[in-house]
């Protein structure tokens, strides 16, 4: 066991000197590279850095990665073209949406290892506190900031610090924002909420040519500061939460950039190949198991692409699966999310699902479950029962099983807003990739029909998409999985 975790590692360290390589040879610095300024929102009326600033912010909040990031580099650019310093920020806030200790000691390790090569490269970083609204633009107005770059996130709170914040920024000082987790810009790809991936895809993979680059290195900045700052405590970062403390971290996890390459290569090395016909065998271990490092950007996909592809000529079935997965449906749930307000409410369905699912609003159901029960694994199916089980102890869910999930709580609740609502709280509460776009887009798939057509009309389900206990025994074997995690029948 101790030489194959020695192997991994080793692996891991080969990959990640490989990376090194591939950026230097890109070009030697983000100054010296052919950046694609559509890549960058101007979110204010004023374009020029502030004069006589004393450097460029870039508040980081979904991308906690130091290289293969968009937003990093241009902050990087900007800085260098001003011959100013550079400083990252990222806000620690009291609470985030259903964000537990799980999600925020993950978080924590990975912005420490932020930190660490942030010094070596001679930028500042700084573990702020509060809402970023308030907290980045006390930074800003202290420390006489230039201007402020940000990353992308489309749920409907980052949306909202981010208009706050320009409305109180300085007139003087610019606010950019740059999508670094999608690899074509979400509003480049569309203006408008997308019907389906079929009315995305070819959007997107027309843009591929363009967009999926490689990358110049962020490199050791020039321009030092010479202002003094609080040290960033990371003992007592997460002392003062108002969140849920008893749902633990997730031991098959390694956070951080280093440990997400490391999950990298041993998708490549072990289930790649098997990826496109055993991938939705939940007793298969064919997943590529990223959506955590995805989630927290502490992995590029774009970087994860430029691999995968490489091993097209041997796993081209494969790869194209995956590509439309970390692709195709992943910036799909961004455009959802975007574009659509209401994209956590059955309001925000297509019209043709809120009305089949308000017909069948009165169906009688066979069992009905609260929240206590679900949460706690306690209903009448065994198999529902583990995949709830594997939530709370692993944080995640295999995919074809949180559909079945998700739509058994739709039918044992007493209507469609009640089992949307327990869905989230549950997803966002356990997964460590919950609080995501990916994660509402499923729930609303599942419940609403989203991204989805109308199919045989039945009780409770209307014309939503139905799933059953005979079609996952079809699938693959249910009690080898009800097995290995436990989950018990209980009858009410």
């Amino acid at each position: 066991m101790e030489k194959e975790s020695s192997s991994k590692k080793i692996k891991s360290s080969n990959l990640i000197n490989q990376f090194i390589m591939e950026r230097t040879n890109a070009a030697d610095s983000i100054m010296h590279f052919r950046f694609d300024k559509k890549r960058v929102r101007i979110l204010t009326s004023i374009e020029e850095v502030a004069e006589k600033c004393k450097g460029i912010v870039y508040w980081m909040f979904r991308d906690v990665r130091v290289q293969d990031n968009w937003a990093f580099l241009f902050a990087q650019k900007v800085a260098n073209k001003n011959s100013v310093p550079l400083h990252v920020c990222f806000c620690i806030l009291p609470t985030f949406l259903n964000s537990t200790m799980r999600h925020y000691k993950f978080l924590l390790k990975g912005l420490m290892e932020v930190d660490a090569e942030c010094k070596q490269l001679n930028i500042n970083f700084h573990l702020l506190h509060g809402e970023p609204n308030q907290a980045i633009l006390d930074f800003v107005q202290k420390y006489k900031m230039g201007a402020v770059i940000t990353d992308f996130f489309p749920l409907r709170l980052p949306l909202f610090w981010l208009n706050d914040l320009k409305k109180k920024l300085p007139d003087n000082i610019p606010l950019c924002q740059v999508d670094a987790h999608n690899i074509v810009p979400c509003w480049i790809t569309s203006e408008k909420l997308e019907y389906s991936a079929r009315t995305i895809r070819n959007k997107i993979n027309s843009r591929l040519e363009d967009y999926l680059t490689q990358f110049p290195p962020v490199t050791k900045h020039s321009f030092l500061t010479n202002q003094k700052f609080k040290k960033n405590d990371w003992e007592n970062a997460l002392r003062k939460l108002d969140i849920e403390e008893s749902v633990k971290e997730v031991p098959w996890t390694i956070p951080g950039y280093n440990g997400g390459i490391l999950e990298l290569q041993s998708f490549l090395d072990n289930r790649l190949a098997h990826f496109h016909t055993m991938r939705n065998n939940p007793l298969s271990n064919a997943t590529s198991n990223l959506s955590p490092w995805f989630h927290f950007g502490m992995i590029s996909v774009q970087r994860c692409i430029l691999e995968v592809l490489k091993y097209k000529q041997m796993y081209k079935e494969s790869v194209e699966t995956f590509m439309e997965e970390a692709i195709v449906r992943r910036e799909l749930s961004d455009n959802f999310c975007f574009n659509n307000e209401k994209y956590d409410a059955v309001e925000g369905a297509n019209q043709w699902a809120i009305d089949t699912l308000n017909q069948h609003r009165s169906d009688k159901r066979e069992y009905i479950y609260n929240l206590n029960e679900l949460e706690h694994s306690l209903t009448h199916d065994d198999l529902w029962n583990s995949s709830q089980i594997q939530l709370v102890q692993e944080g995640k869910m295999h995919g074809f099983l949180r559909m079945y999930w998700a739509k058994k709580i739709l039918e044992w609740t007493h209507d469609p807003e009640e089992a949307l609502k327990w869905a989230i709280y549950l997803n966002d509460k356990y997964s460590i990739d919950g609080c995501d776009p990916n994660g509402y887009v499923g729930c609303m798939w599942s419940i609403c029909g989203i991204h989805d057509q109308g199919w045989k009309e039945r009780n409770v389900f209307g014309k939503i998409r139905y799933m059953n206990y005979k079609g996952c025994e079809r699938k693959f074997d249910v009690k080898e999985f009800v097995k290995m995690w436990g989950g018990k029948v209980y009858n009410k």
